[in-house]
């Protein structure tokens, strides 16, 4: 508005020299338009600062909700592909198990050593057996001695047998001088 008023005055005096009275009528227009715009700023900032204010908290929620939607959706994607990493690390993990377990079996039946199944049979069977002699009226068969039983029993079969062939040979001398 200030700007038209002064086109206006510099169109008219245009043609004429400019004297220091006009530069100064201007001048002391432009100094009261902006008086008057500091006093208009002042009257309507409070209004204008509230709707900015408003804008502002319009703005802010239509953001959060948008953002909020976004996070919302960039959760559900990281939880889905962090459970198929997990759903996939566990049949990894199920598939070296199994793995493993049969190296080991293989390890230990090269061994020799019975699986738990056989030894499970085995026990079946030696049950039924022992049931089967004790209907036939059986005593069921003694435990395995310990090494050392053996050893003993071992030295005084050996001690019988040794006197029974003194007592064979003095028979025997007896026998032939007797002839």
């Amino acid at each position: 508005m200030a700007e038209k008023k002064l086109k206006k005055l510099s169109k008219k005096r245009s043609g004429r020299k400019a004297s220091a009275p006009s530069i100064k009528d201007s001048a002391s227009q432009i100094w009261l338009a902006g008086l008057g715009a500091f006093n208009r700023a002042q009257e309507e900032g409070e209004k204008i600062f509230e709707t900015l204010v408003k804008e502002g908290l319009n703005i802010e929620s239509k953001t959060r909700k948008l953002t909020s939607t976004r996070v919302n959706e960039v959760r559900g994607a990281v939880e889905g592909t962090v459970s198929q990493v997990q759903a996939t690390a566990n049949k990894s993990w199920d598939r070296l198990e199994n793995i493993f377990e049969k190296r080991v079996a293989r390890a230990m039946a090269g061994l020799g050593v019975p699986t738990a199944e056989e030894i499970r049979k085995l026990t079946k069977r030696v049950e039924e057996l022992q049931k089967a002699v004790s209907d036939l009226g059986g005593k069921p068969a003694p435990r395995a001695r310990k090494k050392a039983a053996k050893k003993k029993a071992t030295k005084k079969v050996a001690k019988k047998t040794a006197a029974r062939k003194k007592v064979v040979k003095k028979v025997a001398r007896k026998v032939v001088r007797k002839r």
